[in-house]
């Protein structure tokens, strides 16, 4: 055991680790690869799971695969070099009244010097195997029991930490330890008294105290209920903060004449709107309404009528007098809504000008012209519309379509071109687990819609194997020969565009000989703009009856008479990917099918095929997908940031989620600033909070 050199003046949470008890200089050393430098890292660098060892079965009741805790007289020791050059095993067989086990260490000859001549009691701890007909536990941790130690010490719920290799356990707990007995009086406690007794939570001492040294199951799991308590409060309190901030900032009081809007919308679409697309319409007006921007996500499943919604808003704002604009993620569906809104606002006299990176020199002269004089009401494009040299006559109405696939700074840029802050309207497709809503996107006000238009029939799936892909054909002639088109999506066969173009082109090579009576078209993000364009006008015009295709067609794609889609190897892509590609089919009155073919052998591809199959609600969807993946790898770990969580699980807190949640709502109201003495600590922390969210947002 390493001695610290020196001493330090004063004790503080930044003390170094290695003036620790039981750490020094080398250990420290040691520690720091896992990012482990002060004492305020250790005491917050908390477990991953626990051993619990405070069970001691008899041995001759254990049983292979048991993980267990075993206490018995050390019989017998040995050791003895194996053929692989330098390896050293060591075995120690130990006993209790009811039978022996081995216990085998490799490559750690201190042992067995340890053994020798112990004829004492030992207690060891690790995973039960069979061999040779004999019970043994390999590489165990292990005590030794003097007459005047019990063994409670190591027979306990016991931590195990996320480590990196050439850091034992044992030293984490020693530095922890030592932590916790010198310096956890110095922690400060963020929380005011109010909170912790509304919430009913463990101080922040007893609960560091608890999570690192449990005594039993049930304080374990209060020490936890705390630090979770903590990591979704302080989020959101940094949230809650932000958003309050927006609503304090000026901007545009809309003049909104909901009658006159009310009777454009009804002339523009040829439908009647659900009762949710009245109430987010309603919401929305009320903020355009407000002497303050804008900041609102509309979550709506894939067909919800997210795009009628920002249509009738866009309306309300050019009445007002002012110019509105649609950012879209990629060319093909900034295409796709310039169409569909120009088809809209044509009638309403309203004029609509697109920007997207493939117009020539003249035309894009001729829309920038249309937009700075103000000739263009409404402006949709991709990130062209915040390139230098667009300008706008008096931008203050501004769409995000797909909010996840644009950083903060892109929807900063185009704010900036507006007129007096203008209003800021998010849409998605892609369903969200409310989780992760809150946290990804707390800073916005929340619409969902939850209703699907009338008549809309849900998209039948079903799930086959590659051996039946001879049927699957024949459903596709069957439903082309009814006049209706079909899909194939390529599986996602490498993070390579050109590899996964490569792929695309194979399949529709190999497609052209199986359906040579049909038209097979093919569209993948490696094709040039405008042959990208020409093979989607084609398939829309029913020039072709089958579009093989990569996932450039996922999101915002619309072609009524597709009414079939088969996804190739499907257990390649991920639950809600495989639901938003699903959504391009079922846009017309026929009844549409989706086809899995997929030889999906591990469980979680499994389970994802028979979710589809089950059911066409998005948000269940979602939420299944959050479980089996994870919110790290659902949104992508640099998007989302959840890596920030050393200790809350989305999937599992969810309430927790909401109770902090409101906690952190009804403190900003209070203390907006949180400039009150108590909430001081609150603050900093925050603050930490805001800092991160930036950068989650910016990835």
């Amino acid at each position: 055991m390493s001695a610290p050199t020196s001493t330090p003046v004063r004790r503080s949470l930044d003390t170094e680790v290695q003036f620790l008890k039981g750490v020094g200089p080398r250990n420290a050393a040691a520690l720091a690869k896992i990012g482990l430098k002060t004492v305020a890292d250790i005491l917050f660098y908390l477990p991953r799971r626990y051993d619990d060892r405070r069970e001691i079965p008899p041995i001759r009741s254990l049983k292979p695969g048991q993980i267990a805790t075993v206490r018995g007289r050390v019989v017998e020791v040995s050791g003895r070099s194996t053929a692989r050059k330098g390896m050293v095993v060591i075995k120690a067989a130990i006993s209790d009244k009811s039978g022996t086990i081995a216990l085998t260490w490799f490559n750690q000859p201190w042992i067995k010097r340890k053994l020798e001549g112990y004829k004492g009691e030992i207690v060891a701890f690790g995973k039960v195997q069979e061999k040779d007909w004999l019970l043994e536990i390999n590489s165990p941790e292990f005590e030794l029991i003097d007459e005047e130690d019990s063994g409670e010490a190591f027979a306990r719920i016991t931590p195990v930490y996320p480590l990196s290799e050439g850091v034992p356990q044992a030293l984490v707990r020693r530095a922890a330890g030592s932590a916790l007995d010198g310096y956890l009086g110095l922690v400060e406690e963020p929380l005011p008294p109010s909170i912790l007794q509304t919430q009913s939570l463990l101080g922040i001492k007893a609960a560091l105290r608890q999570i690192h040294q449990p005594s039993s199951e049930e304080e374990r799991l209060e020490a936890r209920r705390r630090l979770v308590f903590d990591e979704f409060f302080f989020m959101q309190v940094a949230l809650a903060m932000k958003r309050n901030s927006t609503h304090q900032e000026s901007g545009i009081a809309f003049s909104i004449d909901r009658a006159a809007i009310d009777k454009e919308t009804h002339t523009m679409l040829p439908f009647d709107l659900t009762g949710a697309q009245q109430r987010v319409i309603g919401e929305i007006f009320n903020d355009m309404a407000t002497p303050h921007p804008m900041n609102r996500l509309v979550q709506g499943d894939v067909g919800s009528g997210k795009t009628a919604v920002a249509a009738s808003a866009m309306v309300a704002a050019v009445r007002a007098g002012y110019q509105a604009a649609l950012m879209a993620p990629t060319e093909i569906l900034a295409e796709q809504h310039y169409m569909n809104l120009q088809k809209l606002f044509e009638p309403l006299g309203i004029e609509v000008e697109l920007l997207v990176g493939k117009l020539t020199a003249t035309q894009k002269k001729n829309a920038y012209d249309a937009t700075a004089s103000g000739r263009a009401h409404v402006a949709i494009g991709t990130h062209a519309l915040i390139q230098e040299g667009v300008t706008f006559h008096k931008l203050g109405f501004v769409v995000i379509d797909e909010q996840h696939r644009f950083g903060v700074l892109q929807r900063a840029a185009l704010r900036e071109k507006g007129f007096g802050n203008p209003d800021v309207l998010v849409m998605t497709a892609t369903p969200i687990p409310r989780t992760l809503t809150l946290t990804l996107y707390g800073d916005l006000d929340l619409s969902v819609i939850d209703e699907m238009p009338p008549g809309r029939r849900p998209i039948k799936t079903h799930w086959k194997q590659p051996h039946e892909r001879e049927a699957v054909y024949a459903i596709v002639r069957k439903l082309i020969g009814e006049g209706r088109q079909a899909y194939f999506v390529c599986p996602l066969v490498a993070e390579s565009e050109k590899m996964l173009a490569q792929a695309a082109a194979d399949l529709h090579y190999r497609l052209t000989k199986v359906f040579e009576e049909l038209r097979v078209g093919l569209l993948h993000g490696q094709m040039r703009p405008r042959d990208k364009e020409a093979a989607m006008e084609a398939f829309r015009k029913h020039e072709l009856d089958i579009l093989v295709s990569t996932t450039v067609i996922e999101v915002g794609v619309d072609v009524p008479n597709a009414s079939l889609m088969v996804i190739e190897d499907a257990n390649r892509f991920g639950l809600s990917q495989l639901h938003q590609l699903r959504g391009r089919v079922g846009r017309g009155s026929a009844q549409s099918y989706c086809i899995l073919l997929a030889d999906a052998k591990g469980d979680d591809a499994a389970t994802r095929m028979q979710a589809l199959v089950a059911t066409t609600d998005g948000f269940l969807i979602a939420e299944e997908d959050l479980k089996i993946r994870g919110p790290g790898t659902m949104l992508g770990t640099a998007q989302s940031g959840f890596s920030e969580f050393k200790i809350a699980d989305l999937v599992q807190d969810g309430k927790m989620l909401e109770v902090a949640r409101q906690a952190a709502m009804k403190l900003i109201e209070i203390d907006p600033l949180l400039g009150k003495p108590e909430h001081q600590a609150i603050l900093r922390r925050a603050s930490v909070h805001e800092g991160r969210l930036a950068v989650i947002a910016v990835s």
